[in-house]
């Protein structure tokens, strides 16, 4: 069998350039190359494209991941290839990936098997350098606090609430909690600090919701970076640092053009987890997708519970974007595993865990359709361990809640294997009406709006703080905060903070331990239970299998 590098590396791909004049209309002009298979498009271009009619914005999302895996990122390649071979013309609109899990546990993100994004080798390592750019804005932003510091502190920070870390695309524990200034006078103050990975920057989020380069220097002039001894905020304006900012992002802020396996266009851009921030591609590349599409497939991270609220509450919210349907990715095996299944079991068939599992997935399916109010098609992505009877379960119900549920093959057959899925997410997109809700009001206070996504969409019994976080949280409220949606960091792996509790559990309480204000990307995160913004590499991290064979090609990523 072949492995996922192996089938990219020996697909054809379409020199970017002719791909994007004769599958878009793209002119060379608009278009800066990089290399023969990758070009970013000008912002000039996409703001010409305005009074174009918008076509279908289809939202792609799962039950709550497990180590069985689900292949949402396949799915959603699979399901553009497949809409083009049943002739609409659709786009895939996905996160660039980043380098801590491509070396640590979970390996590569630009789709698996016959439904992958390409050249595959060259999205999951560097791209075209935009997670630098993040990065080094974001760490310029560090660097100039020091130096104000340093050269007489003009501004007052009190050294014990500088809230600005550094960040570095890298899974890598050492660095969580450090001290910087050490060695004398002339390297400055020593102080606590510490990095987090590059995607919970929160110039990574403002990166992906800005309209435009102008909203983007606005944004990144409003980041709070620190407080005085008086509890006054400090912003990056202060330190006249948007201008250097948005000139190492300009490049960056433009989408990335690339392909599938079948050569349909892709834009990869930007790439926040959902676990830790909002989870969404860029708002620019979305809207551009749309407006050269009639149909657009984008991704949200992780499960419905996590992605997909943050794509309604914060990335909708803000931006005015509105999904026709949301996909809901299962396996059988996954829910296997919510229904009590051991992962090394996890082929053998299973009715009693099967049915215990589906809870996972109902609570999804009622969130996506009542709280969300958006019509849902579920996509079973295909195993050779599926079993008929296990099939026959989910359909029986499912077809009780009314729910398609479409098995679908794209991983071994490319496009062919999701036609089924195709012809059904456009069936419901036409005779379904999507009516979106918000999960709060832009009114509620921040614990309200806690409150709600803990109750409506985790099943909780509600949410507990300390006294030190509650009373930020009423600061951030008095401070006219109050109005931003909330970014709840929390485990993937489960609706609750426990990453051990599958299924659909309830009774559990949301404890917020730590409150962060993103003033640019304009939400404020709440950070529950013990995910962690820098996240470590597992005993045998995935770096361990990727080589670079004597003719110079990538080999063992996954």
């Amino acid at each position: 069998m072949q492995s996922d590098i192996e089938i990219a590396q020996r697909a054809t791909l379409r020199p970017i350039v002719a791909l994007a004049r004769e599958r878009l209309g793209i002119p060379e002009e608009h278009l800066e190359a990089y290399g023969r298979h990758k070009a970013k498009l000008s912002l000039k271009y996409l703001a010409s494209l305005s009074d174009k009619p918008d076509g279908k914005l289809i939202l792609m999302t799962g039950i709550s991941p497990t180590p069985a895996g689900e292949g949402k990122t396949t799915t959603t390649v699979g399901l553009v290839d497949a809409l083009n071979r049943i002739g609409k013309k659709a786009i895939v609109c996905l996160r660039e990936p980043s380098l801590g899990p491509v070396f640590g546990m979970k390996g590569g993100a630009a789709g698996g098997g016959h439904a992958q994004v390409v050249p595959m080798e060259d999205i999951n390592l560097h791209f075209t350098g935009d997670f630098s750019a993040i990065a080094l804005a974001h760490n310029l932003l560090a660097a100039l606090i020091d130096n104000h510091i340093h050269h007489g502190n003009a501004l007052g920070f009190d050294v014990r609430r500088i809230t600005w870390k550094r960040v570095m695309d890298m899974n890598d524990r050492a660095l969580r909690d450090i001290t910087v200034g050490l060695g004398g006078p002339g390297n400055g103050f020593p102080r606590q600090d510490g990095f987090d990975i590059v995607v919970a920057s929160e110039v990574m989020a403002i990166l992906c919701l800005a309209k435009d380069l102008t909203d983007l220097k606005a944004r990144l002039g409003r980041i709070v970076v620190g407080h005085t001894r008086e509890l006054q905020p400090i912003t990056a304006s202060q330190l006249q640092a948007p201008g250097a900012m948005t000139a190492l992002l300009r490049d960056a802020i433009q989408p990335n053009l690339v392909q599938t396996l079948e050569n349909n266009p892709a834009l990869i851009h930007g790439g926040p987890f959902a676990n830790i921030a909002h989870g969404c591609n860029s708002v620019i590349a979305t809207r551009a997708a749309l407006k050269l599409a009639d149909y657009t497939v984008t991704e949200a991270g992780f499960g419905a519970d996590l992605g997909a609220e943050k794509f309604i509450d914060i990335k909708c919210r803000q931006s005015g974007l509105r999904p026709d349907a949301v996909v809901l990715v299962a396996t059988v095996r996954a829910l296997k595993f919510h229904g009590g299944g051991d992962v090394k079991a996890l082929k053998t068939e299973d009715l009693g865990q099967l049915e215990r599992g589906m809870a996972n997935l109902e609570r999804h399916i009622h969130n996506v359709r009542e709280h969300y109010g958006l019509p849902c098609v579920v996509a079973l992505n295909h195993f050779v361990s599926d079993t008929p009877a296990e099939l026959a379960l989910l359909k029986d119900k499912l077809a009780q809640r009314d729910v398609p549920l479409v098995e679908a093959r794209h991983w071994a057959e490319g496009g062919a294997g999701a036609e089924a899925l195709a012809r059904e997410v456009v069936r419901v997109i036409e005779t379904r009406p999507a009516t979106l809700r918000f999960v709060y009001e832009d009114g509620h206070t921040l614990w309200q709006k806690a409150e709600a996504v803990a109750r409506k969409i985790y099943g909780a019994d509600g949410v507990s703080a300390d006294a030190k976080v509650r009373a930020q949280l009423q600061r951030l409220q008095d401070d006219g905060h109050g109005r931003l949606p909330v970014c709840i960091a929390k485990t993937q792996y489960s609706f609750s903070t426990d990453p051990s509790l599958r299924g659909a559990p309830t009774g559990h309480v949301l404890n917020i331990r730590e409150v962060r204000l993103a003033a640019g990307a304009e939400f404020v995160v709440l950070v529950c239970g013990e995910v962690m913004t820098m996240p470590g590499l597992p005993k045998v991290p995935s770096s361990a299998a990727i080589d670079v064979d004597d003719e110079g090609r990538i080999v063992g990523l996954f």
